[in-house]
């Protein structure tokens, strides 16, 4: 069965059933073993309405899950009011399902598997092979989930912001396996972005667009990090951060500034530089002032407190990095940047070195202990 059939018709063939009155994790089970049944029944040859057949198909085994004949048959007075669709679903019905995979009671991991089960249309293994996990484990996570939904009907769905939360949490997720997650995330958000006309989603889509320009050009040919400074920017994708910048001003001219947007705003000065000492250190620093006045996040106000050590000096930006709590993630890795902008070398490499340590993921750790390597060769 093609797969981007599969995303298409799983998404809207679970919010019928939930408009028909299955909660969330029933609808699900119920369509995943409708598909199970298209995988014999269709072969090569598709019916001419798939998705009526599949939401024929996955409301018959819904209504055979159920154990109270009272209920059944209710339910069964309601479809024959309500025939299947030979479309796809109302937009309503799509967002709500985005909504409800961002439910209040879900963690954030199990929200974003969820999204892309449902939303996403991938089969658990494919999601446990992008995270690189078994998947058993997966499927545990993604049963959990279901479990704390039951019973829960699309009236108590999760705010936009966690909407937004989740996808964004997808895209930082990168790519591995069979499934490109940063591809992925830039899907579902553009469907998103076709349903609502709120800017904040427009300007995550910028952001994402934007980030995933430069995709290629952030690591080197042996897998390496190449901080944005030091990356080949004739390699950046130039047709897409058009489309980026122009999504990102239509956002913006809504005046109801966000924080995605101004991640994007900020991203987008920096793609719009084609040599690093172009980059509009001053803008940029203006920007992280309005992030950090809607964020508050001590994580902004150490990439605020860099940036201004570009805008007005590395000492003082190691001054603005005071203010920020050296426990915050990188601190010494920013410590160390400014240290060796400053000229102080020695300082600078056992910075390094010590960020090295505190770092989360080998390729980071690595690219530290490259930058302190350096200095100490430095004559």
């Amino acid at each position: 069965m093609d797969d981007d059939l599969v995303r298409d018709l799983v998404p809207a063939a679970i919010s019928v059933l939930c408009r028909r009155g299955a909660d969330f994790a029933s609808a699900e089970d119920a369509v995943q073993e409708g598909l199970l049944k298209a995988l014999d029944s269709w072969s090569d040859s598709p019916p001419g309405s798939p998705l009526g057949w599949l939401i024929t198909v996955s409301w018959r085994q819904f209504l055979d899950q159920t154990k109270s004949a009272g209920a059944r048959r209710a339910r069964e007075l309601r479809v024959t009011e309500e025939p299947a669709p030979s479309t796809p679903a109302g937009q309503d019905d799509s967002l709500h399902l985005y909504f409800l995979c961002a439910h209040p009671t879900l963690t954030s991991s199990s929200a974003v598997a969820l999204t892309l089960r449902a939303v996403g249309g991938l089969t658990t293994k494919q999601i446990a092979d992008a995270y690189l996990v078994p998947e058993a484990t997966m499927a545990q996570r993604i049963s959990r989930a279901k479990r704390q939904l039951r019973g829960n009907r699309l009236d108590a769905p999760g705010d936009l912001a966690t909407v937004l939360r989740v996808l964004y949490l997808v895209f930082n997720e990168g790519y591995g396996g069979s499934i490109d997650l940063t591809a992925e995330a830039i899907r579902l958000t553009r469907q998103l972005a076709s349903l609502t006309a709120e800017p904040e989603v427009h300007g995550l889509l910028a952001l994402m667009l934007l980030h995933d320009a430069r995709r290629v050009s952030r690591t080197g040919p042996d897998g390496q990090l190449v901080p944005l400074r030091a990356q080949d920017r004739t390699r950046w994708d130039t047709t897409r951060i058009a489309e980026a910048i122009d999504i990102l001003q239509s956002a913006l001219a809504v005046d109801r500034l966000g924080e995605y947007q101004a991640q994007a705003a900020i991203a987008a000065l920096h793609a719009d530089a084609q040599h690093v000492a172009e980059t509009d250190w001053v803008q940029i620093v203006s920007w992280y002032d309005e992030l950090l006045a809607l964020t508050n996040s001590p994580v902004v106000q150490l990439n605020r407190a860099v940036a201004i050590g570009e805008a007005d000096g590395p000492q003082v930006g190691l001054a603005a990095l005071a203010d920020v709590d050296p426990a915050v993630p990188r601190h010494t890795a920013a410590a160390a940047y400014l240290h060796e902008k400053a000229g102080d070398v020695a300082e600078a490499a056992a910075l390094y070195t010590e960020a090295a340590d505190k770092a989360t993921n080998t390729k980071e750790r690595n690219h530290l202990l490259r930058e302190a390597a350096r200095l100490r060769e430095t004559p």
